[in-house]
């Protein structure tokens, strides 16, 4: 894409791995992999920053320093799963005091206090799990049931959260929201959203993102991306709904039925919202994500076992082999991969 390019910071988010009920949903963690993996953000998709998720601060602080030291903004996210209150404040004070290590080494680190806490952490709706959270959201009138407390519990807790955070952590702070949380950005210096178009709200997107920015507040798209099967853009982030997983663990086991691959989908969505989010002059933009590990690509044998169909991963990562375009990683690009190269670098 030739012109003007008006996102300050052009990112992705590079998952460390989800830590629920005990288990990690990225079982190989290899710093070397990670590195690599980290480059090639900075030098072949071209991106500025980088938004370290995850639920195991090691992992985090890991990543976050190889990152810096190769020159990308960090944005610090602990992504607490299933965590109350009591139990995400210690988490994000420690990760706080680990990124502030970082920042004084001469990072540029922003802190991501949270991701949409109203469904991935337990107490702000019923329900014990993110499957029973959904389904309070989304049952008939479950969403107009819940709305209204929920954006007071939630601004409660991320009082209390940013508190925390900058007693340990001098750099600037955010919260990656989801918009029905109806979030109180006052002690934050960002207005983060975790934002999909839908086909429900694709008529009137652009004008919402830019009436964002209009308010006045840097604005970060925290989160953006789609599936990769036919017809994944019109959910936006229900993508992993087609897939069922171990009741138990959480872990992918396969897809609920058949569904046509469509990598060209998945990069028009990505190109068409990056385009929009620089139309509207949006600070900084995080396509989701690199790659879900536990999503892996199975192209033989049955349809309903390549988990990659759900996965938001603009690679597609093998279970049994390496790629072609790297041979020493363990995935291939997606077209999704080329989209995101093809913009360039931010302001």
């Amino acid at each position: 894409m030739e012109g003007a390019w008006h996102v300050r910071a052009k990112g992705i988010t590079y998952d460390t791995g989800w830590v629920r009920r005990g288990a990690v949903s990225r079982v190989r963690f290899d710093p070397d992999v990670v590195e690599r993996e980290l480059r090639i953000i900075r030098d072949d998709l071209r991106c500025d920053a980088v938004r370290v998720t995850g639920g195991d601060p090691d992992r985090l602080e890991l990543a976050a320093g190889i990152a810096a030291d190769l020159g990308l903004e960090v944005w610090f996210s602990p992504y607490p799963l299933d965590l109350t209150a009591d139990e995400m404040l210690p988490l994000f004070a420690d990760c706080a005091e680990r990124a502030e290590r970082l920042r004084r080494r001469g990072a540029e680190v922003v802190f991501v206090a949270g991701a949409e806490l109203s469904i991935m952490a337990a107490g702000f709706l019923p329900g014990a799990t993110l499957e029973e959270r959904v389904a309070a959201l989304t049952r008939p009138g479950g969403a107009r049931e819940h709305v209204g407390a929920l954006g007071a519990r939630i601004n409660a807790f991320l009082g209390r959260a940013a508190a925390t955070v900058r007693e340990r952590f001098g750099g600037r702070i955010t919260y990656a929201a989801v918009p029905l949380e109806r979030v109180d950005w006052t002690p934050f210096d960002f207005v983060s959203l975790d934002l999909y178009r839908t086909a429900e709200t694709a008529d009137r997107f652009a004008e919402d993102v830019r009436a964002l920015v209009a308010e006045g507040r840097p604005v970060a798209i925290t989160e953006f991306g789609a599936s990769t099967f036919r017809g994944a853009g019109d959910v936006g982030a229900r993508g992993l709904e087609i897939v069922e997983y171990d009741p138990d663990t959480g872990a992918p086991l396969r897809l609920a039925g058949e569904y046509v691959r469509d990598e060209a989908g998945q990069a028009a969505y990505v190109r068409e919202l990056l385009e929009i989010f620089d139309a509207a002059g949006v600070d900084s933009a995080f396509v989701f994500v690199f790659a879900l590990e536990d999503h892996v690509h199975r192209p033989d044998g049955d349809p309903r076992d390549d988990l990659d169909l759900a996965g938001y991963g603009i690679v597609k990562v093998y279970e049994d082999r390496n790629g072609a375009t790297y041979p020493d990683m363990r995935w291939e690009p997606k077209a999704a991969f080329a989209a995101v190269a093809g913009f360039p670098r931010g302001r």
